[in-house]
């Protein structure tokens, strides 16, 4: 992952980034880390959350940052076919890392939006190695459309409708593996795991990979 250490301890030395991480997520394994900071990058994005708040998500999110590089979940070497499904989603760390390190408030924001930026070009960078470019895209850049006020106009919209239309099939899904994981777990104690159910849960992982994906490029888009 992009190496922003200077930055950030640059940052660090003219106030404290970020709150004192809370003593249960000391030990937390990476899904559980991430579950937890994409709630609070969520509460950010309503503006629904406080400055000890959008700290403690920074620190967390770091966390997630840190552990990524570590498992080394994401190669140069590979493309988006290559990278598991339930690993997608830590894809987003450093876009999320670079939304909510952007609103911190402190006086001096030279610092705070050049580690903002730094993260923003580190999801891009890690975008353009997986070839998660969208194909429409690709043929709109090979089109040539005048670069007028109300083509970007159209292409944002098409691409907030998008992001905005996964997010909510991929909620759906986890929503729904969750209740079925749940009757599951209740079911086992009485009776085997029926095939057909076993099938379900599959397919709900091959239809979650297939709403992650569109999902990530069309937040690959907006930056």
């Amino acid at each position: 992952m992009v190496d922003v250490e200077e930055t950030g301890n640059k940052l660090q030395s003219q106030m404290r980034l970020h709150a004192e991480p809370e003593d249960d997520a000391a030990d937390l394994p990476l899904p559980a880390l991430f579950d937890r900071a994409s709630r609070l990058h969520a509460l950010a994005s309503s503006s629904a959350l406080d400055q000890d708040g959008i700290r403690t998500g920074v620190d967390l999110l770091r966390r997630c940052d840190d552990m990524v590089s570590k498992l080394g979940l994401f190669s140069p070497n590979e493309t988006k076919e290559d990278v598991s499904t339930a690993n997608l989603k830590y894809l987003l760390v450093p876009y999320y890392l670079a939304e909510m390190t952007e609103k911190i408030a402190q006086e001096d924001r030279i610092p705070v939006l050049k580690t903002s930026q730094d993260h923003l070009k580190e999801f891009i960078a890690l975008c353009e190695v997986l070839e998660l470019i969208p194909e429409d895209e690709l043929e709109l850049s090979r089109q040539k459309q005048p670069d007028t006020m109300t083509n970007r106009r159209a292409q944002k919209v098409a691409r907030f409708k998008r992001q905005k239309a996964a997010e909510t099939k991929l909620q759906e899904i986890r929503e729904r593996k969750e209740r079925r994981g749940r009757s599951l777990r209740a079911a086992a104690l009485s009776a085997p795991i029926e095939a057909g159910e076993e099938d379900d849960l599959e397919n709900d992982g091959e239809e979650e990979r297939e709403v992650s994906i569109p999902n990530l490029e069309a937040v690959f888009m907006i930056c």
